[in-house]
């Protein structure tokens, strides 16, 4: 059975309709229905398999569950030069958030030196979930204790339509004020963000449980 033909053994074809409903723009037909958990531990099965080596090798995948599956392959392989080849390979194919945003490779703990350039050049792409995927990245890897103050220039020298990309814009400020108030307020304060990434930052840091009521209040006046 190759994989492919192991997806569809697991399908779930209700799940398969909700899938669609959160993920606009890829047709109905290419969703097989794999819970997410279902193909993680598919994925802890498969690594590093001569048979997930050609998987990863066959690109483009038909399915969004195998884009998917591709994801979780990748977030779990132990090297971060392979990791780093295979992600240039499979971002230009990713066409959705969910396949974006699934990915976060564990090996990235250990190489922060190394990534940050590589967002750098992630957030300047011009491929809607490249440039997202990079912003992820610095969102989950960057607001702690390896914080600088200019990393918080990246996303804010986005200057696009994609609402995509803006939303990512709009979740890694607000998260920034949550984590690191100080550095990031005035970006909020001197309207250095695009209008609706300015708004929509609010908007999320304000029901967040991680800013203060007071933080919530002042934050409400800072509308445009």
């Amino acid at each position: 059975m190759n994989i492919r033909e192991r997806l569809f053994e697991l399908q779930d074809k209700e799940y398969a309709a909700f899938q669609v409903r959160l993920t606009p723009g890829i047709p109905q037909e290419l969703f097989i229905g794999v819970r997410v958990p279902l193909l993680r531990k598919l994925a802890r099965e498969l690594q590093g398999s001569p048979e997930a080596e050609e998987f990863l090798n066959n690109l483009p995948h038909t399915y969004y569950d195998e884009n998917i599956l591709h994801g979780c392959l990748l977030s779990g392989m132990k090297e971060y030069d392979r990791v780093m080849e295979r992600l240039e390979e499979f971002l230009p194919f990713v066409d959705n958030w969910a396949v974006c945003d699934t990915m976060s490779p564990k090996v990235f703990k250990r190489n922060r030196e190394r990534l940050i350039h590589k967002i750098s050049q992630w957030c300047s792409s011009e491929h809607t979930y490249t440039c997202r995927f990079g912003m992820g990245m610095l969102m989950g890897h960057f607001l702690d204790e390896d914080f600088k103050e200019e990393y918080l220039e990246l996303p804010a020298a986005i200057h696009r339509e994609e609402y995509y990309v803006q939303m990512m814009q709009a979740w890694y400020y607000a998260t920034a004020l949550a984590k690191q108030w100080e550095a990031t307020i005035p970006y909020i304060r001197e309207g250095r963000l695009d209008r609706w990434v300015h708004n929509k930052t609010i908007q999320k840091a304000r029901e967040s449980y991680r800013i203060t009521p007071e933080q919530k209040e002042y934050l409400k006046t800072l509308k445009r």
